[in-house]
């Protein structure tokens, strides 16, 4: 049986949900949050579900933009544009992926800094490198944010990265070497020679490559905290159906002194980040 901390992102939500709501009920005024989705992507109409479900239990207004699979760039610009003006959006995201007619950098870059709430803007990108205030991006807070409410610290701390997407490996680099994290960062990917040798020296290893099972117990020190982000889609042998799998081989909770289940732990702290996003950005918007 594992001794290892299970860092619960689901009760995380929970609670910071909670104190998102005691929050907004003193602001004086209620956030808006707007989601645009193109097309029928299962994947991303449940995200978007999740979204404004979350939304309506805190007091968050929600404003929806469901466009069609056909849209151009230009259809989705002019509405990205609308919700730029709209004093009743705080802030908003763009679901992704979009389909493939659609030119994602030119969309994303639309955006209104001050109203990505998803924290991936190139400019607050470029903010948090430089240690300048600015919304995160919610999967690296997340991480962050789970990591501190089950007692990981952070500050001093060698951490290892598996994956350098733009949406977590790339941001979680930038913030965990921020004054205010101070964590000693080993980005690492798929060129890397002999990734083990890097877990290895790791306190914190944070799984986002999205290959199934790819952190094994030999690759890590025992007592060390263990973050799965990655997501994959990989066929059962046993069934011949198709599973999502975690980055993170469960055996290695017998060996972590902290670990985050997948799904169950970042996966909801995003949503949680989100939420805060949101607030933050319409205290400063209002």
């Amino acid at each position: 049986m594992t001794t290892a901390v299970k860092m619960d992102g689901r009760a995380t939500l929970a609670q910071i949900k909670l104190e998102i709501k005691e929050k907004i009920a003193q602001l004086g005024h209620t956030p808006g949050l707007a989601t645009v989705l193109v097309g029928e992507n299962p994947g991303s109409q449940m995200y978007v579900n999740m979204k404004h479900r979350d939304c309506a239990e805190v007091g968050i207004n929600s404003i929806r933009v469901d466009m069609p699979e056909g849209s151009t760039t230009e259809e989705v610009l002019v509405q990205v544009r609308k919700l730029n003006d709209d004093p009743q959006c705080s802030g908003f995201i763009v679901q992704l992926p979009l389909p493939r007619q659609i030119d994602t950098d030119k969309v994303l870059e639309a955006i209104d800094p001050a109203k990505d709430v998803d924290g991936l803007h190139p400019v607050n990108i470029g903010r948090l490198a430089n240690d300048i205030p600015a919304p995160v991006a919610c999967t690296p807070m997340g991480v962050v944010e789970l990591g501190r409410r089950y007692g990981v610290e952070w500050n001093g701390a060698n951490v290892c990265i598996v994956g350098r997407g733009t949406t977590v490996g790339k941001p979680l680099a930038i913030l965990l070497t921020s004054r205010s994290i101070n964590a000693t960062v080993d980005a690492c990917h798929s060129a890397t020679k002999n990734l083990a040798e890097h877990t290895l020296r790791a306190d914190i290893i944070v799984a986002a490559a999205g290959v199934a099972h790819m952190i094994t117990p030999d690759m890590v020190r025992p007592g060390a905290a263990v973050f799965d982000v990655g997501v994959s889609r990989v066929t059962d042998p046993d069934t011949g159906k198709a599973v999502m799998r975690g980055d993170v081989d469960p055996a290695v909770f017998e060996k972590a002194g902290f670990y985050s289940p997948n799904p169950g732990g970042v996966g909801p702290m995003t949503r949680a980040m989100l939420l805060s996003n949101v607030v933050k950005a319409s205290e400063q918007n209002s």
